[in-house]
C-alpha cells in the first residue's frame, strides 16, 4: 500500500464534469498543486458512443480557454436556428409555434452540437499534457477530517487531500457514502438515442416536436455518413414502450423513426446503434459535505426536454474552480467549509430553477390532453412574438444570463 502525500484534490469520476474541472484547476495553479483524476473506466477501451451534445456559448467560451475547444471544432456543428412544433405523431401537418435564431451575439451560435467521444478525447488529451495524473481506479471509501481527506483507492492505494470531488454520475457512490440525501423520482420515460443519416442538409436547424409520449429531438450533426449529412435524435417515449421498439428490426424500427423525423430531410438510415437510457429528475439535498463537492450529475440529474443537462455540469465546473482557485491564490485551504459554502451559494438556485423548469415542460407538454394543448400552444405562440423574451431565453440557454463564471465569460483563472 502507498500513500500519496502531494494530491490536494481528487475527482472521482472521469466524464466531460470532472475531467474538465480537473483541467481548470491544473492549468490555473500549476506544478505545485497536484490534480488527480480516478475512474476505472480510464483502464478500458472507449465504447462505441452516439451520445451528443448541445455545448452552450458559454460551455463553448469555457473550453475555448481551456484550449480544448480546438480539438473538436472541425466537427461541431453550431445551430443556426431552432424550431418548435406540437402535434400528434399521425398529424400530416405539424406546424411550428416557436422559432429561435440561433445567435446569441451576431456571429456567434448560442449551442453547437459536439459528439461525446470527441469531447472525453479532446480532454483527457488535455489533462495528460498539463500533467494531471489520471489514475485508472475507483474510490474505494475516504474519511473526512479537519485536516483533510484521505481516501483509499480501488487498487489500495491511498491519498491525502483538500477535497474530494464526486463527479461519478447520477447513482453516485460517494454521495450515498456520505449520507447526503436525494430527492427525485422517474418520469416513467427514456431518452432513445441514435445518429441518423439523412439525403438533405438541415442547415444547423435544430427541432423539436412535441409529441404526446414526450419531445422528439432532431439535432444537427456536422456533415457525413452514407447519405452525406447527419443529425442525432433524442427520441423520449413511455418507457413500458421501449423494449417492444427496440426489438424492431432495422427496417421496421427506422420506419417508426421516420413517422416522427418526418420527410423533409428526405431519404434517412441509421448511421450508429440505437440506446434507450430511463429519464428522471434527482437534486442531492446538499452539494457539499465535509471536503466533499458534488459536481455534474452527481448533484443533479434534468430532463433533456431542453437540452440543458451538460451545461448545467459546465456551469458547476466552472463555479467550483473559480472557487478553489481564488481560495488557493489566497493561501486558503481549497476544502474548507467557507470555500466550499461558496460553491453551494453559486449553484443550488440555478439548478433548484433549471430543474424545476424542465420538470414543469416535460408535465406540460407530455400529453395528449386538448385543454392543455391550446394552453401551451398558446403560450409557444405569445413567446414568438415577443422578441425581448426570446433573447432572454436565447441567453440563459446559452449559459450567458446574469454575472456568470468566469470561465463561462472566456475569461482564464
Amino acid at each position: 500500500m502507498s500513500i500519496d502525500q502531494g494530491a490536494r484534490i481528487v475527482i472521482a469520476g472521469g466524464g466531460i464534469a470532472g475531467l474538465s474541472l480537473a483541467l481548470a484547476l491544473k492549468q490555473a495553479l500549476g506544478e505545485e498543486f497536484a490534480v488527480v483524476l480516478a475512474d476505472p473506466a480510464l483502464a478500458t477501451a472507449p465504447r462505441t458512443d452516439n451520445r451528443a451534445y448541445a455545448v452552450a456559448a458559454g460551455g463553448r467560451a469555457m473550453l475555448e480557454t481551456l484550449g480544448v475547444w480546438e480539438a473538436v471544432a472541425a466537427t461541431a456543428q453550431p445551430m443556426t436556428e431552432m424550431i418548435v412544433s406540437d402535434s400528434r405523431t399521425k398529424d400530416a401537418v405539424r406546424p411550428v409555434f416557436l422559432t429561435f435564431d440561433g445567435e446569441v451575439e451576431p456571429g456567434q451560435a448560442f449551442a453547437h452540437m459536439v459528439e461525446n467521444a470527441a469531447l472525453i478525447a479532446g480532454l483527457k488529451s488535455a489533462c495528460e499534457r498539463v500533467g494531471v495524473e489520471l489514475r485508472p481506479t475507483g474510490v474505494r471509501r475516504f474519511a473526512a477530517e479537519d485536516a483533510g481527506v484521505d481516501i483509499v483507492f480501488s487498487d489500495g492505494a491511498r491519498a491525502e487531500a483538500a477535497l474530494l470531488v464526486a463527479a461519478d454520475g447520477a447513482r453516485s457512490k460517494l454521495r450515498e457514502r456520505a449520507g447526503i440525501g436525494w430527492v427525485g423520482w422517474s418520469y416513467g420515460q427514456s431518452g432513445i438515442v441514435a445518429t441518423i443519416g439523412h439525403e438533405r442538409p438541415h442547415h444547423g436547424r435544430a427541432v423539436e416536436h412535441f409529441l404526446p409520449s414526450g419531445p422528439f429531438a432532431m439535432l444537427p450533426l456536422a456533415d457525413g455518413g452514407r447519405l452525406g449529412h447527419r443529425s442525432s435524435i433524442v427520441w423520449t417515449e413511455r418507457t413500458q414502450n421501449v423494449p417492444a421498439l427496440l426489438s424492431l428490426d432495422s427496417a421496421d424500427l427506422l420506419a417508426e423513426i421516420e413517422t416522427r423525423f418526418g420527410l423533409e430531410l428526405g431519404e434517412i438510415a441509421l448511421e450508429s446503434a440505437v440506446s434507450a437510457h430511463p429519464l428522471g429528475f434527482g437534486v442531492a439535498r446538499r452539494f457539499v459535505d465535509r471536503r466533499l463537492a458534488l459536481l455534474g450529475d452527481a448533484a443533479h440529474l434534468i430532463h433533456p426536454i431542453a437540452g440543458q443537462g451538460l451545461n448545467l455540469g459546465l456551469k458547476d465546473v466552472a463555479a467550483l474552480a473559480e472557487t478553489i482557485v481564488d481560495a488557493a491564490r489566497l493561501g486558503l485551504d481549497p476544502g474548507s467549509p467557507d470555500v466550499l459554502e461558496d460553491y453551494e451559494k453559486a449553484r443550488r438556485f440555478d439548478t433548484v430553477a433549471m430543474g424545476a423548469m424542465t420538470d414543469g415542460l416535460n408535465r406540460l407538454f407530455s400529453n395528449d390532453a386538448t385543454p392543455l394543448r391550446l394552453v401551451r400552444d398558446l403560450g409557444l405562440g405569445l413567446v414568438d412574438r415577443l422578441p425581448g423574451l426570446k433573447r432572454f431565453f436565447i441567453r440563459e440557454a446559452a449559459g450567458l444570463a446574469g454575472a456568470p463564471p468566469r470561465l463561462l465569460r472566456g475569461e482564464a483563472l
